[in-house]
């Protein structure tokens, strides 16, 4: 009897692990993904590969940190998806000279059309929710340092001066692309007119991650966000960096590797159901590899495999309610809450059930399974991306074995059950030579933000640019001061 009820069972689960199998790469994969994201890493350093090069290795202008005597109070704006941060952070050392940060916080959302409208009613929105937020915490009067965490490819000129290349996670916003940021948002001030602020630094959240967790390890020298998308950050050699003058000491490089695989170097790990997603999304042909890994596309390619299996009668009866017909119903928090329910299913039923599926055990394990393999692919190719900047640290360095530590943000990295630890394995098989320490960053892209302004404004411990480092002698810029 026993054996007669599992082997339906058995033959069903075959087949769908068949399916599954495409989402499984194995080591030699992903070298090969770790060494091309390294040939298209050395071609966006080079001046004259830069333009075709689709992973852009944009200089930040951040070199250095400070001993902690910048102190007092900051603002940080936090940009990088449909919300947005306004924060007031106290900087303050204690006897140790070590830092303390105390941090006020206020979400705000940012509605569709200030998304997909003008530049102006973007930033001018912005400047409300600010005005907003000074008026709560009583500060209006005091002109304050800002630390702006604009989480979009930009070319820096300065730390305070970046042109927006290109809008990515859904953000449309006409007549920000080719301008500088930070003008577009001291104009937006200039025209409320109710507030002064001192706009100082303009960083990436993989910057300001990486700097928020440098206070706490001053090993850390890479920052990384898996959340809604998928990037990286690292010091790299001056003398490397072509797009700027200077041959010392270091400089952190924002990777902006989401756009990997735009010349063709994913193609024959990209599948049926990424393609469809990248088919389907507000830039088709571009972020190719944050397509494989972030928060914003994982539950929708779930679904595609849900559809898949459906459709060739392996769950769900063959039939699918009309919702999980529908784009972007299958949300990726979904994703996190399946692989949670490792115990009586009860969790994936109520998801199901939301989505007007009633499935059977054998249905509720067909979805766990496609959850993990989704999830598991996406911590594998991200974790061959940081390998590879891992390594080429390493060789740059000339060190046997590198010591470094990797802050990381992010909402998959973070709230997903497995990812991390999937993550870690995988960096770790692929970096021999290398001893490498993970920290979760506690609201980095603010944090950080701050703590560059900071520096910046610092009189003592200027954030040297470029220009001022060409004075230097051979120093590491990040330890250089501590």
């Amino acid at each position: 009897m026993a054996g007669g009820t599992l082997s339906p069972r058995r033959g069903t689960m075959d087949k769908v692990e068949q399916i599954l199998s495409e989402f499984r790469l194995n080591k030699e994969d992903l070298k090969e993904v770790m060494k091309r994201m390294q040939l298209e890493m050395g071609r966006g350093l080079r001046l004259e590969t830069h333009a075709e090069a689709s992973v852009k290795m944009l200089p930040t202008y951040v070199c250095s940190t400070p001993e902690g005597s910048e102190v007092g109070d900051f603002l940080a704006l936090d940009l990088g998806g449909t919300n947005f941060r306004v924060m007031l952070v106290k900087v303050a050392a204690d006897e140790e000279r070590s830092w303390k940060v105390e941090t006020k916080t206020q979400m705000y959302s940012i509605p569709e059309d200030a998304m997909t409208g003008t530049a102006e009613m973007l930033f001018d929105y912005i400047a409300e929710c600010m005005s907003d937020f000074l008026d709560k915490h009583h500060i209006k009067h005091k002109k304050l340092p800002l630390g702006f965490t604009f989480s979009f490819p930009v070319r820096h000129e300065d730390i305070d001066k970046g042109i927006l290349l290109n809008w990515t996670k859904g953000f449309k916003a006409s007549g920000a692309e080719g301008n500088n940021v930070v003008g577009l948002l001291r104009d937006a001030i200039k025209r409320r007119g109710d507030f002064e602020m001192d706009v100082v630094a303009m960083v990436n959240d993989t910057v300001a991650t990486m700097i928020s967790c440098y206070y706490e390890d001053r090993s850390c020298e890479v920052g990384m966000i898996v959340g809604t998308g998928c990037n990286a950050c690292y010091m790299e050699e001056m003398k490397t960096v072509e797009l700027v003058e200077g041959e010392e000491g270091r400089m952190c490089v924002n990777t902006e590797w989401g756009a990997f695989g735009k010349n063709g170097e994913l193609e024959e790990f990209r599948l049926e159901y990424d393609k469809v997603v990248d088919e389907t999304s507000i830039n088709p042909g571009h972020q190719l590899y944050e397509k494989l890994i972030s928060g914003k596309y994982m539950g929708e390619l779930v679904r595609l495999v849900l559809m898949k299996l459906v459709n060739e009668d392996l769950l769900f009866n063959g039939e699918a309610s009309e919702l999980l017909k529908t784009r972007g119903s299958f949300e990726t928090r979904y994703v996190s809450q399946v692989e949670s329910d490792i115990g009586d299913r009860k969790q994936i039923y109520n998801i199901l059930s939301s989505l007007c599926v009633l499935p059977s055990e054998l249905d509720c394990d067909i979805v766990r399974l496609v959850c993990e393999s989704v999830s598991t692919r996406s911590a594998h190719m991200c974790g061959a991306g940081l390998a590879g900047v891992l390594n080429l640290m390493r060789e740059r360095r000339s060190q046997e074995a590198l010591n470094i530590t990797v802050g990381v943000d992010g909402s998959v990295y973070k709230l997903h059950p497995c990812f991390r630890e999937r993550f870690h394995k995988i960096v770790r098989d692929l970096t021999p030579h290398c001893e490498i320490t993970f920290i979760q960053s506690e609201e980095g892209s603010g944090r950080g933000a701050a703590l560059i302004s900071a520096v910046a404004y610092g009189s003592s411990g200027l954030l040297r640019t470029v220009k001022d480092m060409n004075l230097q002698t051979g120093n590491s810029p990040l330890e250089d001061v501590i």
